[in-house]
């Protein structure tokens, strides 16, 4: 049975999100949030848009962006091997407004420290940018290192919400 993907875009202070769905028993869920053109963004077909199935996902992320929401609470789904989802469902425990380090999760998930890079990867994979919120793990010096959504982008969100001051100009 072939499962229909819709997206739809929301705009914010990043750029245009793109969002996509599937339709599963329980309704629609969230596959992805990528900036277009972005890496791992997918390919998809202007007949597919439909933003009927994303009004929720709209209201929480304009939430998110007015400084009224610390947590996302979708139905996401998304293929990955069993590792991959265990680090992409720690990413919802990190709280708001703080980081942690790619060690410090490593840790958490009982990852050797020899494969802290395998953490890396399944974080670099996440196709959920933002609503699982791999932006707030940085280096272990305190460095901003790499982010789908780019790191100026990774730095705004941290900024956003309160884990790095802003910049002085």
């Amino acid at each position: 049975m072939h499962r229909r993907t819709v997206h739809t875009v929301h705009p914010s202070p990043l750029g245009d999100l793109l969002l996509t769905a599937c339709a599963g028993p329980g309704g629609h869920a969230v596959s992805s949030l990528s900036l277009p053109g972005g890496p791992g963004t997918p390919a998809l077909r202007q007949e597919d848009r439909d933003d009927r199935p994303f009004t929720e996902a709209h209201r929480q992320l304009e939430g998110y962006f007015a400084g009224r929401r610390t947590r996302f609470d979708l139905p996401l789904s998304a293929p990955g091997s069993a590792f991959r989802q265990r680090v992409w469902q720690a990413l919802d425990e990190i709280p708001y407004g703080t980081t942690t380090t790619y060690g410090e999760l490593a840790a958490r998930l009982g990852v050797p420290r020899s494969e802290i890079r395998a953490v890396g990867r399944a974080l670099g994979a996440n196709p959920h940018l933002l609503l699982r919120p791999c932006h707030r793990v940085i280096g272990a010096d305190g460095s901003m290192r790499g982010y789908a959504g780019g790191v100026e982008n990774k730095v705004w969100l941290l900024t956003h919400e309160g884990a790095l001051q802003p910049a002085l100009l």
